[in-house]
């Protein structure tokens, strides 16, 4: 049992999430193996052989060895990034968020498992090879990165606040609008605005108080569900850019400490 957790013993997914990290530790190994930061793919080719020998290794033995620790569990299909999951427990993974980092030789790369429940997820693992570092979240028992709690920042003004936002998937050219629109809004409000791909790392960074708002259009599943848990349980708000409740196949996503989500919220309404 995690430590971490160990004030919530009589939640089901505190054994659980033991077997999680292990499940994720042992996908990132087999990722650390294929990692150098030397990596310079020289052309198309290269890219997409690279991150196909990476997704290869990385989903060896890692689905089945959750369908085995939580048989009830189903995997989430691809059907379901942009959608509603059906009732009942699902497992969204994305076997090597950041791919395109590791084959470039960048550090911003991870395996990034959660279960969602009834549209709600309930269990996070995200394991960061690079530096060592495993977060990991339940529903109602707090985030973690490795046995330190994660927090989301105080700060109450946009104006001195670091956001982030950055692209879900390519060819979506009315999503591309409303990022660089949203970015030209976000530039007059806060203190300083970035750009990153994988949504994963901002995300994590709003959990852990780094910077203070991440908001994403056309977000995958896989790419926010984790996240979505760690924000929550460190003391973020998430929701739609318009304000709503999020849940699983919503058209957009904010994440955001409380201090700044409304004004935050408030700036990218006037993206159309």
């Amino acid at each position: 049992m995690s430590g971490s957790f160990a004030n919530i013993a009589s939640s089901i997914e505190t054994e659980l999430i033991t077997e999680v990290q292990k499940v994720a530790r042992e996908a990132g190994e087999r990722l650390l193996a294929l990692y150098s930061p030397a990596a310079r793919p020289r052309d198309r080719a290269e890219l997409i052989t690279a991150a196909r020998a990476n997704e290869s290794a990385s989903s060896a033995e890692l689905r089945a060895a959750l369908e085995l620790i939580r048989p009830q569990a189903r995997w989430a299909p691809d059907q379901y990034e942009t959608s509603a999951l059906p009732a009942g427990e699902w497992w969204v993974v994305d076997t090597v968020e950041g791919n395109v980092n590791h084959v470039h030789g960048l550090p911003e790369w991870c395996v990034s498992i959660a279960l969602v429940r009834d549209g709600e997820p309930v269990l996070a693992v995200v394991r960061h090879p690079v530096p060592d570092l495993t977060y990991s979240a339940i529903a109602g028992g707090g985030a973690f990165v490795n046995e330190t709690p994660l927090r989301v920042s105080e700060k109450r003004h946009l104006e001195v606040a670091v956001v982030a936002t950055g692209q879900a998937e390519a060819g979506q050219d009315g999503t591309y609008r409303r990022i660089g629109e949203s970015i030209t809004a976000m530039l007059g409000e806060a203190l300083l605005v970035r750009t990153q791909v994988p949504s994963t790392f901002p995300i994590l960074l709003v959990a852990a108080g780094h910077i203070d708002a991440f908001w994403q259009y056309e977000p995958t599943l896989p790419g926010v569900a984790a996240g979505a848990l760690f924000v929550s349980e460190a003391g973020g708000v998430v929701t739609t850019i318009a304000g709503d409740p999020w849940a699983p196949g919503a058209d957009s996503i904010l994440f955001a400490a409380p201090g700044v989500h409304a004004a935050a919220r408030d700036a990218l309404a006037r993206v159309a």
